[in-house]
């Protein structure tokens, strides 16, 4: 019997057809969910070119940009690309909208809320924000430009929440460059971190969750931490394996001389120094979710510590050690559950911050999240805004059809929405004339 003649094999073909009958009524689905959106679009001309940008972005176009776009459609490019890269519009009323449909279709009261810097290479040194600074999709310092990033991950599945754009302190004080690629005056330097509570601040009121979590570029940041803690915010955040701790388990060395002099401390140690020593029969083998090829397990440990942070000593927090079972990677984590959170909950939730990946993969891979050709603040922001809108229909779609969250493997046929519909070549894409406007921050 052939490999494809398996009946496991057979099963998961089965489960990969897409039939006329699933994706009958997918532009009828999209023009009704854009209803939602196009109202937030202050002109008429406006919502008919964001209507078409979207169903660009859900298509099958080789690159998403808004010359291929408007190719398809038949219709002149500068109109397309002036309303992504300069339209006056408000994407944060936009954004606000998506926030408010995500919470409605998909929140529930133990939600993950996942935050995320991203890096887009790119070429030259024009574009808002671009820099030589490190490029964790290239793994390397490279030029390129930072986006932050929140997503929210539950039961259902994970979808992208909101955006921002870093812009490093050499672009913040440089006015000429500033004035040229129209940032805002209110926008100043902020670190990632600062940047994070401030998309956390403005997205979370009324979206029900249970934990922040985030990679090592935030767990090493104490003022984040200590900020969250501030909100009553449960977090369990990432942190490089050379964090030195001390473990507050364990019993204190005893006095050189019995009642005479200081009692010591326990000395402070790198985490991974400290996970190397524990015996294996303290690990615990938890199951993370079902996968495909069975479920995800991984062997984690946790104790209660106290970490060095800018030469003072931080509050009692957990560490948490977690060893995937089959691999050599080791991830390391500090969360501000009590003891009475059992350790299966708390990995759980780190786990999930790797589900930001799989809504980058998407992105990339299914609406064009990285191809772009705007230069401005407001270009960016807009760019990111209509490809995050793109996705939550894809995750809608998906959903609707039985499958699961979006991967980064091409268009799919159940969100694809065809080529988009052309408009006469005189009716204008977006509004002309006038510098472009002040994005929210």
């Amino acid at each position: 019997m052939s490999l494809l003649d398996h009946p496991e094999a057979q099963a998961l073909l089965a489960d990969a057809v897409i039939t006329p009958d699933t994706v009958r009524g997918r532009l009828e689905r999209l023009t009704a969910f854009l209803q939602r959106y196009l109202p937030r679009f202050y002109r008429t001309e406006q919502r008919a070119t964001a209507a078409l940008v979207i169903r660009g972005r859900l298509g099958g176009l080789e690159r998403k940009t808004s010359e291929p776009i408007a190719i398809e459609a038949g219709l002149p490019r500068k109109p397309i690309q002036f309303f992504v890269g300069a339209g006056k519009w408000d994407d944060e009323a936009v954004m606000g909208e998506l926030r408010q449909h995500i919470r409605e279709e998909l929140a529930a009261p133990d939600g993950v809320v996942i935050v995320d810097p991203s890096g887009f290479p790119k070429k030259g040194a024009e574009s808002c924000g671009v820099d030589r600074q490190w490029c964790g999709r290239l793994g390397k310092v490279e030029n390129c430009q930072i986006g932050v990033f929140l997503a929210y991950a539950a039961e259902a599945g994970y979808v992208p929440l909101d955006r921002r754009l870093y812009l490093p302190r050499g672009w913040a004080d440089d006015e000429a460059r500033r004035e040229k690629r129209h940032v805002p005056g209110e926008v100043e330097f902020q670190e990632t971190w600062r940047i994070a509570l401030d998309l956390l601040d403005r997205s979370l009121p009324g979206l029900p969750h249970g934990w922040i979590v985030g990679d090592d570029e935030l767990g090493r940041a104490s003022e984040f931490r200590a900020a969250l803690r501030r909100r009553a915010e449960r977090y369990v955040l990432d942190l490089p394996c050379n964090t030195t701790v001390r473990d507050l388990e364990r019993r204190r060395p005893p006095r050189k001389r019995a009642g005479v002099g200081r009692r010591r401390e326990v000395p402070f140690v790198r985490a991974d120094a400290w996970a190397a020593s524990q015996p294996e029969s303290r690990w615990e083998r938890i199951t993370v979710r079902d996968g495909e090829k069975g479920p995800l397990e991984v062997d984690a440990l946790s104790v209660r510590v106290r970490a060095k942070q800018d030469r003072h000593l931080g509050p009692e927090e957990r560490l948490l050690v977690i060893r995937p079972v089959g691999e050599s990677r080791i991830d390391y984590a500090l969360c501000n559950a009590g003891p009475e959170t059992p350790l299966a909950e708390v990995v759980r939730a780190q786990r999930l911050r790797h589900r930001i990946e799989e809504v980058f993969g998407a992105g990339k891979g299914e609406v064009g999240l990285d191809h772009y050709e705007v230069r401005s603040w407001v270009g960016w922001h807009h760019h990111m805004t209509l490809c995050l809108v793109a996705l939550w229909f894809l995750w809608l779609e998906r959903r609707r059809v039985g499958g699961g969250n979006p991967g980064d493997h091409g268009a799919s046929d159940a969100a694809h929405a065809g080529p988009a519909a052309p408009r006469s070549a005189t009716e204008p894409g977006g509004d002309r004339g006038g510098r472009q406007p002040r994005a929210a921050a």
